[in-house]
């Protein structure tokens, strides 16, 4: 009667302390996070374009979209699925899940299962001496028990919402990884193209050099050329050949670099349109500032990184108020293993609650609370940086684009007319009205213009990746 009555206790104490719980249940001390004003500008520097200014954003296109060249588009598929980076972090997502399903199950309570069995005999001559009867005790247990911390001040809730926090910053890590994967493909794809267009070109002037060569050299029969115009074609024959060599290392590491790229062994990689046969975009519509915000994965990534920080001091804030736990016990117990499980005689149970307001905790849980605060402040901070960089990336981009679209032009007028020069310089050669001089000139001149339009063309192509990626694109 006496034990019913200490359980009814026990449990009308439990049942007041769960009232006072729900009470408190609307004073919790988590806030709501509110995403700093990052004061982005109206449009970016270098941009103005009309269609920029709208909302749409190239930014918004897949990447086998952006992208014309299907061998380009399959390459970037081959590195989306193989690329190791990419993998890793991948697997930075699943880790951070588990971390999250953990967080997300905090506010059930814990529960445990046990069975105990013991025997022991006291001492004959000890304080707890047995002087009759049987000397040996035994215990047999069976029990459960289930602890519950209510969350009045929201400490779990905080914990839990940081945790996501986290798993979505991974989740916007992996796609900053995937979009910069795409922008390294394509250039050095295109890089593969342009050392591909300057080998074709260098063989092209060596056969060139050659017939010169073979003309200088008929004249030399002649008596009309010295040996020294014999020897100086010569050489510059060989400064062009010696091109080649260190091309053709160019165009295996760029193919090595392209499988390395994959997740594959370095090999052979296969070749879609020509470097002057891609084609060139330049009406790439950048869209407005704001649109960073979403689009941007790296800039994503350091507002949930700082959404995790603003909990983190929510949950090192609540830590200072009084925690709030419920426990209840209960299970079999029998003095003999006959008795174990005899109902109900070995029944037990306990219900109970309990209070704890630190007071003295020598200074840690201040001190947790104001490092909290200045990684709170650091999160910041990283994400204002991130979208000035963002910013920045985006108007080098654009600037970029334009003025190596105005370079390429010039660049092309040139090419195309030290070619003409080649061609008339080698007629008035056989005509003798031209010397051998001129005629090295105009090929070493012609030869030049076309290595550097073949690089300004590389360099627009990559500006228009480098300006995909910088609006964010790649990872849809």
């Amino acid at each position: 009667m006496k034990s019913r009555l200490h359980l009814r206790l026990q449990g009308s104490a439990a049942t007041i302390l769960l009232l006072t719980t729900l009470l408190l249940g609307g004073c919790g001390a988590s806030g709501r996070f509110h995403r700093p004003d990052a004061a982005l500008p109206a449009a970016y520097r270098g941009d103005g374009s009309a269609a920029s200014m709208a909302d749409t954003s190239v930014a918004l296109l897949p990447y086998n979209r952006f992208f014309r060249d299907s061998t380009l588009v399959g390459l970037v598929d081959r590195a989306v699925e193989g690329n190791l980076d990419l993998q890793v972090a991948l697997k930075n997502i699943d880790y951070a899940r588990q971390t999250l399903n953990s967080a997300r199950l905090g506010v059930l309570p814990e529960v445990s299962l046990g069975v105990s069995a013991s025997s022991s005999r006291p001492s004959d001559n000890g304080l707890n001496a047995v002087t009759s009867g049987d000397k040996t005790v035994e215990a047999f247990t069976a029990s459960g028990r289930a602890s519950w911390e209510v969350d009045i001040w929201g400490r779990i809730r905080s914990r839990r919402k940081s945790a996501l926090a986290s798993y979505l910053k991974t989740a916007e890590a992996a796609r900053a990884v995937r979009t910069r994967l795409v922008a390294d493909v394509a250039d050095t794809y295109y890089s593969l193209l342009l050392f591909d267009a300057q080998l074709e070109s260098s063989r092209r002037n060596l056969a060139l050099a050659d017939t010169t060569l073979t003309m200088i050299r008929l004249q030399y029969d002649a008596g009309l050329v010295t040996s020294l115009a014999v020897q100086q074609q010569d050489a510059a024959r060989q400064s062009i050949a010696l091109r080649v060599p260190e091309l053709e290392r160019q165009v295996a590491a760029a193919e090595n670099a392209l499988s390395i790229l994959c997740g594959t062994m370095p090999a052979s990689v296969r070749r879609g349109e020509p470097l002057f046969r891609t084609a060139i975009r330049d009406d790439l519509p950048a869209g407005v500032p704001a649109a960073l915000l979403e689009n941007r994965p790296d800039v994503k990534g350091a507002e949930m990184a700082l959404r995790a920080a603003y909990q983190d001091v929510e949950a090192a804030r609540s830590s200072l108020y009084p925690s709030i736990t419920l426990t209840a016990e209960g299970g079999l117990n029998a003095l003999r293993a006959s008795d174990w499980f005899t109902t109900p005689g070995s029944l037990f149970g306990l219900v109970g609650g309990a209070v704890l307001q630190p007071v003295f905790q020598q200074g840690k849980l201040q001190a947790l609370l104001r490092q909290a605060k200045i990684r709170n402040l650091q999160a910041e901070l990283a994400f204002r940086q991130s979208v000035l960089r963002a910013v920045g990336e985006v108007s080098d981009a654009l600037v970029a684009l334009r003025k190596i679209q105005e370079g390429e032009t010039i660049a092309a007028r040139r090419a195309a007319s030290l070619e003409t020069a080649v061609s008339n310089a080698s007629m008035l050669f056989k005509s003798g009205l031209a010397t051998y001089l001129e005629v090295m000139q105009a090929e070493e001149s012609a030869l030049q213009a076309e290595l550097e339009l073949a690089d300004i063309r590389r360099r627009h192509l990559s500006a228009m990746a480098e300006l995909y990626r910088a609006l964010g694109g790649g990872w849809r």
